[in-house]
Parts: structure tokens; C-alpha cells; sequence
């Protein structure tokens, strides 16, 4: 078994998913991990690919080349190496909500006080909403921060920059996932 990254991008259209994932199943692959989301009236596709031995990435692309033709998209796919040990001891998970006027710099800001503290991006999403005469920026983020009074100290340095950006923040440790 190989792992492979696939991203596509192309204009939002209904049946881009169906068109993906039954390319991929034709050959026998599994999506391990995904993350598709419409941006700005495009449709953006993010997927870790488990391929069956033998499918390499030339195969996925020539699978997936009358799909990207159909539906207009940007194909990429490359091979993962094996999983990078995202799991640092000693770190626990929070979620960080900010909004506030939109305007340049708040994401660059927050993450760059996440940054100076050890603070690690796991997700983050963004979206202005609102009318254009008064739009509000809304950033979501769930992050993984140092155990104890080093993560309480990291959410005090990003409650900081969120003041200093002149946006609301509020930060809360993530309990247990829960199915």
C-alpha cells in the first residue's frame, strides 16, 4: 500500500466529489483523511489516498485526467512518505474563535503569537461575512498547545495579538472527541 497527497481545483460544480472518489475506487484506492471546502465560488479538494501496491501516482492522474477535464480542474498528486509524528507529547487540544472588521493581517497576527509560543495550526478556517459596508472576519482555528501553565501562558500571548489586531478572540481547551 501507498500514500499519496491529491489536491484538485476548479469553479464549484455539482458531481465534482462523486467524479473524485469514483475515479479513485475504480482502482481500488481508500481516502484515508480529506478536506474539501468551496472557496470564492471554487471547489478545493485536500485528500490523503491509500493505493493498492503497484498504483502509482502516474496512475491516479491518468484516472483522474478525464475528470479534471470535465469538470475544468487542477490536479496534483504526489507520494507521502510515511505519517510525520504529528502527536508531540505533552500537548493538549483548544479551539480559538476570532472575529472582528475585516482587514489585512489577522490571520498572519494570530498565528504568528501562536508560533512564538509553540503553538502548532491543526485546522483553520476563515470566512468574511456580513454585507460589504460593514464585513466581519470570523477564524476559526483548532491548535495543539503546550501542557500546563506553558499552554495557559500561550493562550494569554494569542488573547494578546487579538487585542493588539483590535478583533474578539476566545480561546477553550477541546475536550475528548466524542463519535
Amino acid at each position: 500500500m501507498a500514500r499519496f497527497s491529491l489536491s484538485a481545483l476548479g469553479a464549484d460544480r455539482p458531481g465534482i466529489v462523486a467524479a473524485v472518489s469514483g475515479a479513485l475506487v475504480e482502482l481500488g484506492c481508500n481516502l484515508e483523511e480529506s478536506s474539501m471546502s468551496i472557496l470564492h465560488g471554487h471547489f478545493a479538494i485536500l485528500l490523503v489516498v491509500v493505493a493498492p501496491s503497484g498504483v502509482g501516482a502516474w496512475n491516479l492522474e491518468a484516472a483522474l485526467s478525464r475528470v479534471a477535464e470535465r469538470f475544468s480542474l487542477v490536479v496534483s498528486v504526489r507520494p507521502l512518505d510515511e505519517p510525520a509524528d504529528t502527536e508531540h507529547g505533552g500537548r493538549e487540544p483548544w479551539t480559538i474563535a476570532v472575529h472582528g472588521a475585516d482587514h489585512p493581517g489577522i490571520v498572519h497576527g494570530v498565528t504568528s503569537a501562536l508560533a512564538e509560543v509553540d503553538g502548532n495550526v491543526v485546522d483553520l478556517v476563515t470566512r468574511v461575512v456580513g454585507d460589504e459596508r460593514s464585513p466581519v472576519y470570523v477564524m476559526t482555528l483548532r491548535v495543539t498547545l503546550p501542557a500546563g501553565g506553558a499552554g495557559e501562558a500561550a493562550v494569554r500571548r494569542v488573547r494578546d495579538a487579538a487585542e493588539a489586531l483590535a478583533v474578539h478572540c476566545s480561546v477553550q481547551r477541546d475536550e475528548a472527541d466524542v463519535l
